[in-house]
Formats: C-alpha cells, sequence, structure tokens
C-alpha cells in the first residue's frame, strides 16, 4: 500500500486554521494511520475539526482538538504582583540569586505555596533547593532536566576495616562494574520489566528513547553523579532502618535518569513555554495544565523517567553486590528533580522539589556531603513550613566554572589525602572545596528531619571530569 501523503493544503480544505493544529494533525495521521487511504484519513480529521469539543480527552484526536479550541493566540501570561506564601531555611547563607528565583516562581498565577532549603543555589526555573506547590499545573523545569535524580544507599554487614585492608578489590569493583558519562555503557545491560511499560508504546516522543534507555540501564551521568564505598554508622538500635547500631560497609550511588530524562525534560520545557509563554524572568518557569493532553503525557513520561532512574541504581547494587559476594542488610533511597501530587493545607497540589529531599513525617532519605564530608540518614519530621521537604546535599558554594579556575589539582590531592578518600576520576568542579559545609546545612535542619546515620566516604567513583 502507498505511504500516507497528507499536506497542510489538504487540511485546509476540511476547514482546518492555519495554526498549530495542522502539524498536530499531520502527526497523529502519520503516527496512527500511514496504512489507511488519504480519503479516509481525511474524513476522520473534518470530524475532529467540525465538533472539537467531543474529542477533547480523547487518546489520539484530543491535542488537535486542544489546539482547534484555542479562542486566541497565546499572549504572554502576566505574573501575579504578590507571591504566594514562602519560608526560605538558613536564608543567610543562600545567595541572592537563588532567593529572586523562588521569588519569581511564587508569583506564577499556579503557585500556591513555596520553600527553600539551605543547601539553596542559583539553578535554571526554580533555584536548586526549591520547593513550589502549583495548582493542576505541572512545571517541566521546575522537576529539572535530570528527572528523578536519586540518591540509593546499600549496608553490607562487612567489617569497614575491610575497605582499607582489600583496597584494591574495592576500587578494582568499582572500576569494572560502574560506568558514567554520555558513551560509557554496561557491557551486558540488564533486562527489567520497566520496558514494557505503556508510555514505550503509546507517547510516540518516548517510544524514540526506549532503546537509548536500554542501552544505558546501570550507567550513571557526569557532573556531581557517583558511586562510593564508604563506612556507616548507624547511631542507635531503636532505628526504622532495620539495622543494629555499629558502623558497616556501605556503598552510596547518585544518578538519575540518564538521556531518557533529558530528552522527556527538554521536549515538554520547550511545548510548556509554548503553551505559557512568560516574561523574560520567568521564561523557564512555562507549565502544562494537567487536564490537557500535553500535561499528561509529561506527567507519564516524568514517572517513567523516575522509575527508570530508580531501576538504573537498583542495577548498579546489584552489580556491586555481585562482586563483593554480599546481599544487603539495607537500602534505603530517596529522589528529587520531581513532582508529586500531595496534600497541601488541605487542598492536592503539585509539590516540585528541584534538589530537594522528601521528608514526610518518619520517611527515610539520605543526604550527601561532598566526598570528603558525611552524608546523613536521615528519617523526615513532615514539616508544612518546608512542603515535608529537606536539602538534597551540602549544595555549592561555587560554581563550575569558577571551581576550574580556583582550585588546583595539588589542594584538591592534599584534601583528599588528609581525609584517607581514593578519588577515581573526577574534574576539580567536583572538588569539595566548592561545596557548602554539610554540617552547617545539616544544623540548618533540625526542624525538618531527624539524623539516624551517617555515610563517610573512602572510595569515590565519578565520571572523568
Amino acid at each position: 500500500m502507498a505511504k500516507l501523503k497528507l499536506k497542510d493544503k489538504d487540511l485546509i480544505d476540511i476547514g482546518y486554521p492555519q495554526n498549530k493544529s495542522i502539524s498536530i494533525a499531520l502527526d497523529v495521521a502519520q503516527t496512527h494511520f500511514k496504512k489507511e487511504t488519504k480519503q479516509k484519513v481525511l474524513g476522520h480529521l473534518k470530524g475532529v475539526v467540525d465538533n472539537p469539543e467531543l474529542f477533547i480527552g480523547h487518546g489520539m484526536f484530543g491535542k488537535i482538538a486542544e489546539a482547534l479550541l484555542e479562542a486566541k493566540k497565546t499572549e504572554a501570561r502576566a505574573l501575579n504582583a504578590t507571591r504566594a506564601p514562602f519560608t526560605i531555611f538558613g536564608e543567610n547563607e543562600i545567595e541572592e540569586g537563588a532567593k529572586e528565583q523562588l521569588f519569581t516562581a511564587l508569583k506564577l498565577p499556579v503557585s500556591k505555596k513555596g520553600a527553600l532549603m539551605p543547601d539553596g543555589h542559583s539553578g535554571y526555573g526554580l533555584p536548586i533547593g526549591g520547593v513550589l506547590a502549583t495548582e493542576n499545573a505541572v512545571i517541566p523545569y521546575g522537576v529539572g532536566v535530570d528527572i528523578g535524580c536519586r540518591m540509593c544507599l546499600s549496608i553490607f554487614d562487612v567489617d569497614p576495616s575491610y575497605i582499607e585492608g582489600h583496597q584494591d578489590k574495592y576500587v578494582n569493583i568499582l572500576q569494572n562494574h560502574t560506568k558514567f558519562g554520555p558513551n560509557e555503557v554496561q557491557k551486558n545491560p540488564g533486562d527489567h520489566e520497566l520496558f514494557e511499560r505503556d508510555e514505550f508504546r503509546t507517547i510516540p516522543f518516548v517510544k524514540r528513547l526506549k532503546d537509548k534507555a536500554w542501552q544505558q540501564l546501570g550507567s550513571s551521568g557526569g557532573g556531581n553523579h557517583f558511586v562510593e564505598f564508604g563506612i556507616v554508622e548507624v547511631l542507635s538500635d531503636n532505628n526504622q532502618i532495620n539495622v543494629p547500631a555499629g558502623k558497616y560497609v556501605g556503598v552510596l550511588s547518585h544518578s538519575g535518569s540518564r538521556g531518557l530524562g533529558a530528552n522527556i525534560a527538554k521536549n515538554w520545557t520547550d511545548l510548556a513555554m509554548k503553551h505559557t509563554p512568560l516574561p523574560k524572568e520567568a521564561r523557564h518557569l512555562g507549565w502544562l495544565d494537567l487536564d490537557t493532553h500535553d500535561g499528561q503525557e509529561y506527567w507519564l513520561a516524568m514517572n517513567l523517567a523516575g522509575d527508570y532512574a530508580s531501576a538504573c541504581h537498583h542495577d548498579i547494587h546489584r552489580r556491586i553486590a555481585k562482586a563483593m559476594g554480599e546481599r544487603p542488610m539495607a537500602m534505603i533511597e530517596n529522589h528529587h528533580n520531581f513532582a508529586w501530587k500531595e496534600i497541601v493545607d488541605g487542598q492536592e497540589l503539585i509539590v516540585h522539589r528541584k534538589g530537594a529531599t522528601p521528608a514526610q513525617e518518619n520517611v527515610l532519605g539520605i543526604i550527601p556531603g561532598s566526598m570528603t564530608a558525611p552524608g546523613y540518614i536521615v528519617k523526615g519530621k513532615g514539616n508544612p513550613l518546608s512542603l515535608s521537604s529537606a536539602s538534597h546535599g551540602a549544595g555549592r558554594q561555587m560554581s563550575r566554572t569558577v571551581a576550574k579556575k580556583t582550585i588546583t589539582q595539588s589542594e584538591l590531592k592534599k584534601v583528599l589525602k588528609d581525609n584517607g578518600v581514593t578519588l577515581l576520576g573526577a574534574g576539580l568542579d567536583e572538588a569539595p572545596m566548592a561545596y557548602k559545609d554539610i554540617r552547617k546545612v545539616m544544623a540548618l535542619q533540625t526542624e525538618l528531619v531527624d539524623v539516624l546515620g551517617t555515610f563517610m566516604p573512602k572510595i569515590v567513583r565519578m565520571d572523568k571530569g
């Protein structure tokens, strides 16, 4: 059968206005009806243009209907004159640029409440450490590029002295069983039930990302992503970790949804910025209404990327545990760069956490420091002022550019030696001096979390830098 050939003029002839509804309709036709006759396809599309209100929410034609029902050209949305309520934790330790980014986000018409964590610093859209609750709207750049970026900690019943006594073994495990950056992948990516998800079949953009996602399963990104061996100290027998008080070998990883999440973020951020154009200072904060086709697709794709990030961590930890010949006593994980439907002040809202850790009451999480500073196993307190959130780490005190210009290799080597840390990979932009003091950050959020234990890095593997 001949390939379906439709042109803009064909749709204009059956009543389509000269707007984005034409390109959307052509895409739908090529995706779902490429083996149908031209006459039959035009019949379907004419039914939509004649009665678009009947197709709102339709699986194939809903997006066309939305475009047809736009009564006027989208105009720049004005920001509110006043900010939604907010709380800043550790305000004196946070740069003004980060606070200004939060203040801008709080003026969005959809914003209801916000907060900034003590590790806060400037980002794109929301600041890093920013938390924002919106009504029936999701902001792709409020979630971030690395969707569902996670921390994952495995605790093993192994004496910590083994790390120093068998250092070569642990160094080799990290070198042989972890992969970093855009080009490294595992030789034999594992299979996972996640790849059977409907989103890989029903969302055309996501479908194109499936093969690359499978190739990158079990690998980590660049930048501040890491896998490291270290010493876990559980502070008390009375805890939710289900591990007795004491010291153990731990594996801690930090990475996200790889190319899958990055491509999802870019695609739907571009759509959001077109749907809700905003003044220059807020242009990255375009949102998608959750009752629209694009909003629903992004929500599904975002959750898929978050689950994929978790699957990557589990694959990494499985490989390392097998190489160690051990099974973990416990695993703790949490994610940031995500949006959740949560009840805030009695109303269901969309809570965005851009570089912020969920800290609902009694929920466990990990807040890392730098490569020479402790990370913390925490239990959330569910503080409503922070929208049940806490910091996601120490936070940067130097930009990557500044760190590369001001920190020397000799300085980095000295601080690593002084702290007994072996570093595999990483650039100067990830040097410990580029980060805030995690101890000070933790002191500024005692209202948000309780500390149950610590993790001290000893062998750190990162991208080459």
